[in-house]
């Protein structure tokens, strides 16, 4: 993972910490450390799902939290949720948001655990709000919005607990599968401190059969997605030297949290040699708060886009990035926001020189806060515990083998697939037992 140099005038929010390393065989991890200890169980688990109370569809990426503390987690791709609820909080109820909905608070009922469903309402927009008062300009409001971070959102340094998900799939198939609990030290909105992250627990199982004899490492870990909250990192997107070079417009209008949210495009103002990116950024008019990001990176110049991701490949072999998507979401608590979650989708090919078909990977990683409390830079660790940005994470199955290895840890939901997976994993695991080749 390299940083930007000082002297650099490059914004590309990838050049820092997404680097995709194509190694021969079997390679030695920067790290390991896991932590097995059994927790009590002492929490309640609820499982469900969240839909749009109108037409049934499932709601992706929704913010689940258990109201009044700041626990929470978020839905997945199939709108699926999880969340364990301390057993002394079992008379507080779920606050849930997303965004053009009406958020819905529901008091939790340990009856239905198992089968938690929430619908929530579309929010309506009067015609009349859509003719508030906004800048004449699109890019105005992306420059306020920047400059009010101060204002908007956590001016304090803050202890995060998030759960990191990073996986690989070779065409459909999942070929390798990483979780981790982090600690996250993050620093204020407004002071140029870098983050930091610490490991309380990680697994991971990788299918190197699958791989075309090629062991695929992701460096930097959970670092991809934390560096993706354009707040705290607007150089990595819109820096002063990048600013002009995109077109802002404006979009339609939706609501968020009962506020009115516009939504601004933006993209490049003509081809550049130089990738640059297009997307959408829900805005707070009103308050200037940046809600949520979606964007991706033009791949117009594949050359050079490949040059930006790939640290080392095959002599045979060329790589192509084919798809390069982000997105982040902010949450918002006693009139402040915060980074609440975080996905980047990385879609590419391998053509070899020496066989008739190409090789079609797609690397996703996630990241959801799950809880936070405020802190001070002397309650952080030494940095020798502390994560660096070139970690890549090992190679260990254990922890797959034990269905309860997070204990009371929220954790995001796996998707189907994933936790078809998760299942191939245990029984492998559970044979290899028996025949006392490992010992979990």
């Amino acid at each position: 993972m390299k940083h930007l140099k000082k002297s650099s005038k490059k914004s590309y929010l990838l050049t820092p910490f997404l680097v995709l390393a194509f190694w021969f065989g079997s390679v030695h991890e920067v790290w390991s450390q896991n932590t097995l200890s059994k927790e009590t169980q002492n929490f309640t688990e609820f499982k469900g799902k969240i839909l749009d109370a109108q037409t049934n569809k499932v709601l992706v990426f929704a913010t689940i939290t258990i109201k009044g503390t700041n626990a929470s987690t978020v839905s997945n791709a199939q709108g699926d949720f999880v969340l364990k609820v301390p057993n002394s909080l079992l008379k507080n109820a779920l606050e849930v948001s997303f965004l053009g909905y009406e958020t819905l608070t529901k008091q939790l009922d340990v009856k239905v655990s198992n089968a938690f469903n929430l619908a929530l309402e579309p929010a309506a927009i009067a015609l009349n709000e859509v003719d508030l008062i906004i800048p004449k300009y699109a890019k105005t409001l992306v420059e306020e919005t920047l400059a009010s971070k101060g204002e908007n959102y956590f001016n304090n340094p803050t202890l995060m607990t998030a759960f990191y998900r990073e996986t690989i799939k070779k065409r459909r198939k999942n070929v390798s599968l990483s979780e981790a609990v982090v600690s996250i030290y993050k620093s204020s909105y407004v002071s140029n401190r870098k983050d930091d992250l610490a490991l309380y627990k990680a697994r991971k199982s990788t299918d190197y059969a699958k791989l075309d004899t090629l062991a695929l490492k992701l460096q930097g870990g959970p670092f991809n997605t934390l560096y993706i909250d354009v707040m705290k990192y607007p150089e990595y997107l819109f820096s002063e030297t990048y600013m002009d070079r995109y077109k802002f417009s404006y979009g339609s209008a939706t609501r968020v949290n009962d506020q009115l949210v516009y939504i601004v495009n933006f993209e490049p103002r003509s081809y550049l040699e130089e990738p640059l990116f297009k997307g959408q950024l829900f805005i707070d008019v009103e308050h200037k708060i940046l809600t949520k990001a979606i964007f991706s990176l033009d791949l117009s110049n594949p050359k050079e886009a490949a040059r930006l991701f790939v640290k080392k490949k095959p002599k045979n072999a060329n790589v192509w990035p084919t798809k390069v998507a982000y997105r982040v979401d902010y949450r918002e608590k006693d009139n402040k926001w915060y980074y609440g979650y975080s996905n980047l989708q990385l879609s590419f090919k391998i053509d070899w020189d020496d066989k008739l078909f190409n090789s079609v990977y797609t690397l996703n990683c996630e990241m959801a806060i799950t809880d936070w409390e405020n802190t001070d830079r002397d309650q952080m660790p030494k940095r020798r515990d502390l994560l660096k940005t070139s970690m890549i994470l090992t190679d260990e199955a254990i922890g797959f083998s034990d269905p309860d290895f997070w204990g009371n840890y929220n954790i995001i939901e796996p998707e189907k697939s994933i936790e078809n997976a998760i299942k191939k994993i245990r029984k492998q695991l559970s044979k290899a037992k028996e025949k006392g080749v490992v010992n979990p």
